[in-house]
């Protein structure tokens, strides 16, 4: 199939990559040069594991190409998929200018000969944008369009996976012709059996916001408990066994931490409050994942200040991770910024490493006086703590002796659980972290 998709950011850049390695031909557009330049070189500009590979073949076979040119990339296309941007804004809810404005663009270029043209709104967007798409074509075109809802649900550093071998496909639509493209399209990706689910395009869109919600919502609620085993005296690790084995319930996002963030849960949980606002809803459990969320954030500090009984002026923390979690270099909303903030407001010194996301870190915040390191065993020298903060598997087997001879005092502070408590206790180290007794310091 011939294949159009607009916006090679995150989302646009898998779903194209992925559709052309399942024999599509694919022609990705976007209006940033350099990024198209890079993309022609084959070069990707994100982090996340088994891209790079597929994209390359993909250019290298002739299946992938990136343009700046719109009508020639719609023209040549039978589907096209939009993947642009809707950031939240100061009131919560989505920013849809890029969406709409590409839709102006494109009925400025399809005609009645320009052949039928199936849009796909793979972005994440409010309920009832579908139909404005299809209004904003019809008022300006007499192409034969129709405009459908296929909402992605793809995890960074994880993505290609989930792509190649979805749970499940979504699909909001409301003809014949659309179901039988989309069946076609999807076939290769649902070969073991899981499901494409055809529903109606409102209830196909609010479907991701509900299914991104309810994700947060279990972080939230097990960072609640964490919180409330500390007080107690319990352990979280032992509550979140008990409860996982639950199916009802299920293992996945019942680790507790710093708070969620990145691109999708805070912006989505976001935009759904808003949409409830509108239609006059109170959606207070929405709102309390919020607001447990903002806390949340702000536990490591609390826990960090406790211990230097709220002095930490000339103190050198170490952190571990930056990234707003493993596998990526994502640091949209990451936890680490508002916590690595307070703390150089109180007058410590930060050295911080993180294998992907320091790039990021420097290019988007270069307001932030960090140190940044080549390794993580850099971090540790002469530092009076460490701080934990994204969960990366090559932080959870270090070397403990190594790392207790670099710092000037072994302490640690572990927003992500990475080790175990006894371990640290037979290692010499102070530790605290989220939900579990603490080792050697009162937090």
């Amino acid at each position: 199939m011939k294949i159009a998709v607009i916006g090679t950011g995150y989302v646009g850049l898998v779903t194209g990559t992925c559709f052309a390695e399942s024999g599509n031909e694919v022609i990705c557009v976007d209006i940033d040069q350099e990024k198209l330049r890079k993309l022609n070189a084959g070069i990707v500009p994100i982090y996340e594991p088994g891209l790079e590979v597929i994209f390359k073949r993909n250019i290298e076979e002739g299946r992938l190409t990136f343009t700046s040119n719109l009508a020639e990339a719609i023209l040549a296309s039978e589907l096209i998929f939009l993947a642009l941007p809707t950031p939240p804004q100061e009131d919560g809810s989505a920013d849809l200018q890029y969406v709409l404005k590409v839709t102006e663009e494109m009925a400025g270029i399809l005609t009645e000969d320009s052949g039928f043209k199936l849009v796909v709104n793979k972005s994440t967007v409010p309920v009832g944008t579908c139909a404005k798409v299809l209004s904003t074509f019809k008022a300006k075109s007499k192409a034969d369009i129709e405009v459908i809802s296929n909402p992605e649900f793809l995890r960074e550093g994880a993505a290609v996976d989930d792509f190649m071998k979805p749970e499940r496909v979504v699909v909001g639509c409301s003809s014949e012709r659309a179901v039988k493209l989309m069946t076609h399209l999807y076939k290769p990706f649902l070969m073991s059996g899981n499901p494409i689910v055809f529903m109606d395009e409102r209830s196909s869109e609010l479907t991701k916001y509900a299914a991104n919600s309810f994700l947060a919502m279990k972080i939230s609620y097990m960072n609640e408990m964490a919180l409330l085993c500390e007080k107690l005296g319990a352990n979280v690790d032992m509550v979140r066994k008990g409860i996982g084995s639950d199916s009802r319930i299920g293992k996945r996002f019942l680790f507790p931490g710093v708070g969620y963030g990145g691109s999708c849960f805070p912006k989505d949980v976001k935009a759904l409050s808003y949409t409830a606002k509108e239609n006059a809803y109170d959606f207070a459990i929405l709102n309390a994942v919020m607001s447990v969320n903002e806390k949340q954030k702000k536990v490591l500090v609390t826990k960090v200040l406790d211990f230097y009984n709220q002095d930490i002026k000339g103190k050198k923390l170490a952190v571990w991770g930056l990234a707003f979690k493993p596998n990526t270099d994502d640091i949209r909303e990451a936890p680490s910024l508002e916590i690595i903030s307070n703390l150089l407001d109180k007058g410590a010194e930060i050295i911080a490493f993180d294998p992907e996301a320091m790039h990021e870190y420097q290019k988007y915040h270069p307001e932030l006086s960090i140190k940044y390191c080549d390794s993580h065993y850099d971090t540790l020298a002469g530092a009076d703590a460490l701080l934990i903060i994204t969960e990366w598997n090559m932080f959870r087997t270090p070397d403990f002796a190594r790392m207790k001879s670099l710092m000037a005092h072994p302490v640690i502070f572990d927003g992500r659980n990475v080790f175990d408590s006894s371990e640290m206790q037979e290692s010499g180290f102070q530790y605290t972290s989220i939900g579990r007794p603490t080792i050697g310091l009162q937090a």
